[in-house]
């Protein structure tokens, strides 16, 4: 059997296995989820194009091709945008281009990882995305643009979970260990790494085997009360939120066994 694993699903199980059964299990609908705003997403295929199109036989590029880069993802944009998106290019260039002796050629650039892991019969695959991936001496850094207005830094929890994620996938497809994943802020140029060790790709194993042990054998589902729950999207359904909880939708799937694919 093989279940496809995200950093959000495994994010949502060790919050709550009750609220990762309401959303992957039953598939109540959650929070809504609202897309990268335009100017983000352009952002971020500007930034794909900068370092992937670049010759790299000069050290840095020159701003022009910043600005040519950026001219090419600008469809749909307001004037305010298109002007606001350029200034946050030139100061990713002053940031994190021009105040290096040269621009390194990246592994890759806007791609999706894969991989997988074998827990009580079942084979896991661990899936994601990433802005950028670098080579460093001793291993690889992954690079995620934050192009939010909202600077909030991640829960310590998230991160351990999406790095050890990354570093399982990053170490079968590559051969090389993930070293260091960093959060670029577009909008206040800040840089924020987070180093990497084995822990993190253990700490993923343990929740996959817990999730394993649910699907096969369990299927209990408790839940874990805690500051979560005043956001949570299901609170009318849970035994821990209410004396007597709503009984789910009918459009709720169906329970069942063992379950083939979980979908991304």
């Amino acid at each position: 059997m093989t279940y496809t694993l995200s950093a959000a699903k495994l994010q949502t199980y060790d919050r709550c296995p009750l609220a990762y059964y309401f959303r992957y299990e039953r598939k109540l609908p959650g929070t809504a989820f609202y897309g990268s705003a335009i100017l983000g997403t352009s952002l971020h295929q500007a930034l794909a194009q900068i370092y992937h199109d670049w010759h790299y036989q000069d050290a840095i590029p020159r701003r022009d091709w910043i600005d040519y880069c950026w001219s090419q993802h600008t469809k749909g944009l307001s004037e305010n945008q298109v002007i606001e998106g350029r200034n946050i290019l030139q100061r990713y260039y002053e940031f994190f281009i021009r105040s290096e002796s040269t621009m390194r050629r990246p592994v890759a650039v806007e791609g999706r990882i894969q991989g997988t892991l074998q827990v009580e019969n079942l084979e896991f695959i661990l899936s994601g995305r990433y802005d950028r991936l670098d080579y460093l001496d001793d291993g690889l850094e992954l690079i995620d643009y934050k192009s939010s207005k909202d600077t909030e830094p991640a829960l310590p929890d998230d991160m351990d979970l999406q790095i050890g994620l990354y570093y399982l996938a990053l170490e079968q497809r590559y051969n090389r260990s993930l070293k260091r994943l960093s959060l670029i802020y577009l909008r206040s140029s800040e840089k924020v790494s987070y180093e990497v060790t084995p822990e993190h790709r253990e700490q993923v194993q343990e929740i996959v085997s817990e999730l394993a042990v649910q699907l096969r054998y369990d299927r209990k589902w408790a839940p874990f009360p805690g500051e979560q729950c005043n956001r949570c999207a299901y609170a009318r359904f849970c035994p821990e939120m209410r004396a007597e909880p709503d009984p789910l939708p009918e459009e709720a799937r169906p329970e069942s066994g063992l379950q083939l694919v979980l979908s991304l």
